[in-house]
């Protein structure tokens, strides 16, 4: 079957689902007005909640261990706690998984995952094979309201802000679903929406995810992009020790807002000055994510402008050729001058690589996430 037919299918399945998820809808709704996410509680609230519901905290802790390193689907599954206590945590917490609508699996190893939330909302996540081990990229928002020009989910507009837990979630159904889940080891927010527009959630899903008593990912290996959000970086360098990748795609304010709305707001000088100020500990580098676009930003002289720009800065520079869909206005440039433009920037001594953009051929690569089915 093609990609077209299963895209087919899969969009005839789901809508069957819609359907007849209403009855579950409301009642997740009624009990999430009464009733607590632990997974986006951090270990000293778990331990709070339970002393508040008369447990020691020691069985907070037990709690915390089975949602988040035993991934526990349901409280029944907490087999080291008495059936009273978990009676109790049943009435007064929830758990609530994604639901999976589709997964599709990509020629060169990728799968996107299709996911329904407790309100109907899609979002996507994709799972990304890598020699040594694997990286999934997962989302902060249902849609995204940064109206980037090249990205496909920017044009779904925006829906709403992800739970920290609904963040968690996606990288708990992906674990759980591996055959060898120790090869998960890179986590990048670079899924739909903003993470620096959702900055809280995210934030307290960054600490889940890294602590050792949590899902214990190493910061060095987890990765938060932004387009931009100059006081929320500012934040972010701290408030956490992961990584930082600003989609930058231009050097000069004219073109970068014609591509990017929030330039207006944040104009290179103030993003680069946010971006100097970022704590670089052990040698860690900002990465500047540039999409290449036929005409627009890749010229001898945009790629010069961009080593004036970030001349300073320790900088690596990610190149992507852009990830054309149908309809789109825009294209990628030829190699020779993809090749061309990477070349001036390692004459200035910058770290610049050609990414190959994975999970084209199912709407996975970057800028492609929409959240939608398509006949």
């Amino acid at each position: 079957m093609g990609v077209g037919s299963q895209f087919l299918v899969n969009f005839r399945h789901a809508t069957l689902h819609i359907y007849t998820t209403t009855s579950w809808y409301l009642a997740s709704q009624a009990k999430n007005q009464m009733t607590t996410d632990l997974k986006g509680l951090n270990a000293r609230e778990t331990e709070q909640w339970a002393v508040d519901n008369g447990l020691e905290p020691y069985r907070g802790r037990q709690i915390r261990r089975w949602l988040l390193t035993r991934l526990a689907l349901s409280f029944d599954e907490m087999q080291n706690l008495p059936k009273t206590i978990r009676a109790l945590i049943s009435e007064q917490a929830l758990i609530v998984p994604l639901q999976e609508v589709t997964t599709l699996a990509s020629e060169d190893g990728t799968r996107k995952y299709l996911f329904r939330l407790h309100d109907g909302h899609l979002i996507e996540s994709v799972l990304l094979p890598e020699r040594d081990h694997l990286t999934l990229c997962i989302s902060s928002q249902a849609g995204c309201a940064m109206g980037c020009r090249f990205c496909l989910t920017g044009k779904q507009g925006f829906k709403r802000n992800l739970t920290p837990s609904e963040i968690i979630e996606q990288v708990v159904f992906i674990k759980r679903s591996l055959s060898e889940p120790e090869r998960l080891t890179n986590i990048v927010f670079m899924g739909m929406g903003e993470p620096l527009a959702n900055y809280d959630a995210v934030i307290r899903a960054l600490e889940n995810l890294i602590a050792e008593d949590g899902m214990n990912f190493s910061h060095r290996k987890v990765t938060l992009s932004t387009c931009g959000l100059v006081p929320e970086i500012e934040r972010l360098g701290h408030d956490t020790t992961v990584n930082l990748a600003v989609s930058l795609n231009a050097a000069d304010d004219a073109t970068r807002s014609s591509l990017m709305p929030v330039n207006r707001r944040y104009p290179l000088k103030l993003l680069i000055q946010a971006c100097r100020g970022f704590p670089l500990p052990n040698r860690r580098m900002i990465t500047f994510e540039y999409i290449l676009i036929d005409g627009v930003n890749d010229r001898d002289q945009d790629a010069l402008n961009l080593t004036r720009l970030l001349s300073g800065l320790r900088a690596k520079i990610n190149l992507i050729p852009l990830n054309a869909a149908p309809g789109a206005d825009m294209s990628p440039p030829p190699m020779k001058r993809t090749l061309q433009f990477q070349e001036i920037l390692t004459d200035h001594h910058f770290t610049a690589i050609i990414r190959k953009s994975k999970g084209r051929d199912i709407l996975a690569a970057c800028g492609q996430l929409t959240g939608t089915y398509a006949e």
